[in-house]
C-alpha cells in the first residue's frame, strides 16, 4: 500500500509517498511543488492541479492523505489553502482515490505521541521512522511524509480494532 502525503499550500505543496511493507514504512519519494506569487492565482492552481496528476499517474498511491486547513488568523492566506485543497481533492477524486483528512494535531500525535512536539521533533520522528539518514528536506515534505505516517497509523489502529 503507498499513502500520498500532502501539506497544502499555495506556494509550497509538500508531498510525500510513503510504503507500507509489513511492519516497516519506507519512503517512496518526497518532494514540494512551489509556485510563484507574481504568477497569476489560477495558473498556481492549474500547476498544483497537473503536478498531483503525474504524481498519482506516477505512483498509484491508494490513498491522498491531507493536513487539514487550520484557523488561520490571515483569512486571505485561509483562502487560498483552501482552493489548493480543493484542487488536490479534485485530481484524487477524478482518479477515484480516497481523501483522508487529518488535522495538525492528530499528525503530531501519530508522529510524535504527544502534541506539544516541536517542528524538529516531528521531523527527527519522521526521519527514524523511515528509517532515513537525515531529515527529509525541504520541510514541507517532511510535513507531508507525517501525514502519510498518521494515516497508515491511523489505519492500521481501525483494523486493530476490528479484529
Amino acid at each position: 500500500m503507498v499513502v500520498l502525503g500532502i501539506d497544502p499550500g499555495l506556494a509550497n505543496m509538500g508531498y510525500g509517498l510513503v510504503r507500507h511493507e509489513g511492519s516497516l514504512l519506507k519512503a517512496v519519494h518526497y518532494g514540494a511543488v512551489r509556485t510563484d506569487a507574481k504568477t497569476p492565482q489560477h495558473q498556481r492552481l492549474l500547476q498544483i492541479y497537473e503536478a498531483m496528476e503525474e504524481l498519482i499517474d506516477h505512483y498509484t498511491p491508494t490513498t491522498v492523505a491531507m493536513e487539514e486547513l487550520f484557523f488561520s488568523k490571515n483569512s486571505a492566506t485561509a483562502l487560498l489553502v483552501g482552493q489548493a485543497l480543493g484542487v488536490i481533492q479534485l485530481a484524487a477524486a477524478k482518479r477515484t482515490i480516497d481523501v483522508m483528512l487529518y488535522t495538525p494535531l492528530q499528525v503530531t500525535l501519530s508522529v510524535v505521541g504527544h502534541g506539544r512536539a516541536s517542528k524538529h521533533q516531528i521531523q527527527e520522528m519522521v526521519r527514524t521512522l523511515l528509517g532515513m539518514p537525515s531529515v527529509p528536506r525541504p520541510d514541507h515534505a517532511a510535513d507531508a511524509l507525517a501525514v502519510a505516517i498518521c494515516h497508515l497509523h491511523s489505519r492500521r489502529m481501525h483494523q486493530f480494532l476490528r479484529d
